[in-house]
């Protein structure tokens, strides 16, 4: 642990990597340690260090600071870069401010809060903590995604809690309802509205007949999108979430590479149009579902029925609805962003931890996980826009390669009012795999005819 230094801390900017390093089950848990056990707290307090004082991380240490808090925890250091201009006023005369992980690590602190992002230090710095006999809270959807296994492998080894409630969906407590609220049940499906810079996007598309670009301008101004959106838009971040929530409610092991991501990008006013006339909104879904033994993962801009709940959603707010053999469809709503409402879920695991260390026998047993076939076989009907130089037979040709990969056309959209050098037209298919999709799209592709590339958008029944 000596390698690592305070110049890895960068406070709360999650990038989704293109590709994660594979970590090595060796260099994290060894043997378990014989002191691993975490002592009894006298006066049940529990010591609290944050790493990473950006918006989630101030307002963790505010409400722990709360005079009067009616909980047993207590903050007792703060880590950051630069870390004098991180200090604020009304935190208690106890808590240590450093810049030193390695303080932190070596210090009395019950357990550590990582609130830095990304997957190092992170990552580090959780595995060397729970060697070290600390428990560990993290909102860190990157780090659980990609390391979720090792580093709960690693947890158990060493007979400490680790917490990762925030990771998804902010405030929302989703992950507990499903790892424990739905636990009698089994779920077959996960679908969800995980990004808020997306639906923020789309919703002033909609809204206000904004461009893509001029909506993603919009958006940053107000503070809803990073400098670089990237992660959010074309998928990364929801796909991120949606792996952790197919481990948890699912019960397989999921990369976030492995996740089907179409970006929001190409979604354009005409589209909120023609999805009114279908009596639709666009919305970023994510879905995880079990098919036929194998396992649908994708994220990626949708129609959903204004009937649908997810219609609805606006702004941050997330909204997960999970539907089991038994119970049927249960909705999860709330912010999935903002400082108050993650750091509601981080206390929360924070105090499941306390508890931990107060009765170590309670440690939950995690359910176990396996690796399942992936398949891009769900069948969904679909909406396919096209932007043309008119000329006669387009529609004909598009039939035609339809026909050869068995796709059966459902309606033909197209209002009035643009120019024939690029003439905006909808066509809806019956439900069909998305393999035999892809094959089709990517022959109409080579046609001469077109502006623009088709853009493809499942329509959820």
């Amino acid at each position: 642990m000596s390698a690592m230094h305070v110049a890895g801390i960068s406070a709360e900017q999650e990038q989704a990597p293109k590709s994660a390093p594979r970590l090595k089950r060796q260099s994290l848990s060894g043997r378990p340690l014989a002191s691993a056990a975490p002592e009894r707290i006298p006066g049940g307090q529990c010591r609290v260090a944050i790493v990473g004082l950006g918006t989630v991380g101030g307002a963790v240490a505010r409400l722990l600071s709360q005079s009067g808090a009616a909980h047993p925890l207590r903050l007792s250091h703060v880590c950051n870069r630069k870390i004098a201009r991180k200090r604020v006023d009304g935190m208690p005369s106890r808590v240590v401010w450093t810049e030193s992980l390695q303080r932190v690590l070596d210090s009395d602190a019950d357990v550590i809060v990582e609130l830095i992002g990304g997957l190092e230090p992170a990552r580090e710095l959780v595995a060397s903590a729970l060697r070290k006999g600390k428990s560990v809270v993290t909102a860190n959807k990157q780090l659980i995604a990609y390391f979720g296994s090792e580093l709960l492998a690693l947890a158990r080894d060493n007979r400490q809690y680790l917490g990762f409630g925030a990771s998804v969906a902010g405030g929302v407590p989703v992950l507990s309802a499903l790892q424990h609220g739905l636990a009698g049940d089994r779920l077959a499906e996960i679908r969800g509205i995980l990004n808020g810079t997306c639906n923020y996007i789309l919703s002033r598309i909609e809204q206000a007949g904004a461009s893509f670009a001029a909506a993603l301008a919009e958006a940053q101004n107000a503070g809803f999108a990073e400098a670089d959106p990237t992660a959010d838009i074309d998928g990364h971040d929801a796909a991120a979430k949606l792996a952790i929530l197919a481990r948890v409610g699912l019960k397989i092991a999921i990369s976030p590479d492995q996740v089907h991501r179409q970006s929001i990008r190409k979604v354009d006013v005409i589209d909120f149009e023609h999805a009114h006339e279908l009596g639709c909104t666009i919305r970023q879904l994510s879905t995880a579902q079990l098919y036929d033994g194998c396992a649908y993962l994708g994220v990626q801009p949708s129609l959903v029925p204004q009937s649908s709940p997810f219609a609805k959603v606006s702004g941050s707010q997330n909204l997960v609805v999970s539907t089991g053999e038994f119970g049927g469809e249960t909705s999860f709503g709330g912010y999935g962003a903002g400082g108050n409402p993650t750091a509601v879920a981080v206390i929360s695991d924070i105090l499941q931890a306390a508890a931990y260390r107060r009765n170590p026998d309670t440690l939950p047993d995690e359910a176990p996980v396996a690796p399942c076939e992936l398949t891009q076989d769900v069948e969904a009907p679909q909406y396919l826009r096209f932007v043309v130089r008119d000329r006669p037979g387009i529609i004909a040709a598009l039939a035609t390669v339809f026909s050869r990969h068995q796709l059966n056309l459902y309606a033909v959209l197209q209002k009035p009012g643009h120019p024939s050098s690029a003439l905006p037209f909808v066509i809806t298919l019956e439900p069909c795999a998305q393999s035999r999709l892809a094959a089709a799209l990517d022959e109409i592709g080579r046609f001469d005819f077109h502006v623009q590339q088709p853009i493809a958008m499942p329509i959820l029944a």
